[in-house]
């Protein structure tokens, strides 16, 4: 899992929260069912079972594997719409090319994110790069849906390619975690990711016994995925391991530890912390279009029906199947 690294943490700048801060308890922690997207690669289903009020604004979020492959087994997804949310696709080992109906798209590959504002819509599709498909090899990554507010559901489409070298990096005091900020901010060190609705996306390293306690935003909400290894969330301690997540509730700092001991494969706690101010308004979510209401999902299906969302565009380097 080498997304991006230093040789020496303590060389970064340090976080903790004050002695002051609530620690925010722990709600729940629950289990990522498993199961398959696109042409047949392997997701685990982060937020399965938890409520949309826990989560908002964030709509889902997938485990891309991990997931070794044999030369020819890669895939990846064919064209799809999306109208009004963003989609933040993070490859922490291997490469994926995107590219879409509106002329946008490239590569990202170890650390890197691409984050699509898909607004009043565009068709879109994802892909193993040829070489990888000829190769085979690792494939890691996350990709999380996030809401926009009704103001902004139908401005137009925008990327940003965000690099894992221009990710903030952070540690704890004692050097035990690395922290990448990949949007919004922690303790005032601000990430790359420019948001419309205001988030804090974090994936963190704990060296085994390692703990973090962070400030946390009191109007956002507090949500850890486990990526791999194993743990405890919360002062209360409570065990946590690859494929769940845990719920925050209310409080002003939130506490993560990695175990002592780690499975062989995987050396350290690989966790990603998620927060976000809570939209609240009402959505209707139906496949790869999250609206307000059930009249402007009809909309959309119908606009992408007519080709108002954009058409497939001639193929160049990448096969319309992702294979």
């Amino acid at each position: 899992m080498p997304a991006v690294t230093v040789e020496n943490p303590l060389t970064l700048p340090r976080v903790t929260a004050p002695a002051e801060a609530v620690a925010r308890p722990v709600l729940a922690v629950t289990t990522a069912p498993s199961g398959f997207e696109g042409e047949g690669f392997p997701v685990r289903r982060a937020f399965a079972g938890i409520n949309y009020r826990h989560l908002d604004p964030f709509i889902m979020m997938d485990q891309m594997g991990e997931v070794e492959y044999a030369p020819g087994e890669p895939k990846g997804t064919p064209w799809h719409p999306h109208r009004g949310f963003e989609t933040v696709t993070y490859i922490i080992d291997g490469a994926f090319d995107h590219r879409d109906s509106h002329g946008g798209g490239g590569s990202i590959t170890n650390g890197d994110t691409q984050w699509m504002t898909a607004g009043s819509g565009l068709l879109h599709i994802e892909a193993p790069p040829e070489q990888l498909v000829m190769s085979g090899g690792l494939f890691h990554g996350l990709q999380l849906w996030v809401n926009l507010p009704a103001k902004d559901k139908m401005m137009a489409p925008r990327y940003q390619d965000i690099r894992g070298g221009s990710v903030q990096l952070l540690t704890s005091p004692d050097g035990g975690a690395l922290l990448r900020v990949i949007a919004g901010e922690l303790d005032g060190h601000e990430g790359p990711g420019i948001t419309h609705t205001p988030i804090t996306m974090v994936h963190a390293t704990l060296a085994p016994g390692a703990e973090i306690t962070l400030p946390w935003r009191e109007d956002f909400n507090g949500l850890a995925y486990v990526m791999a290894g194993r743990g405890a969330v919360g002062t209360e301690r409570r065990p946590i391991h690859l494929g769940q997540t845990a719920v925050f509730g209310t409080g002003s700092s939130l506490t993560v530890r990695a175990d002592e001991k780690q499975d062989s494969h995987t050396p350290d706690l690989e966790v990603v912390l998620l927060g976000g101010r809570p939209i609240r308004e009402p959505m209707a979510h139906y496949g790869p279009f999250v609206m307000n209401t059930r009249e402007e999902l009809q909309q959309a299906f119908e606009d992408f029906q007519k080709g108002r969302l954009g058409t497939v565009p001639a193929v160049h380097g990448m096969s319309e199947g992702g294979l």
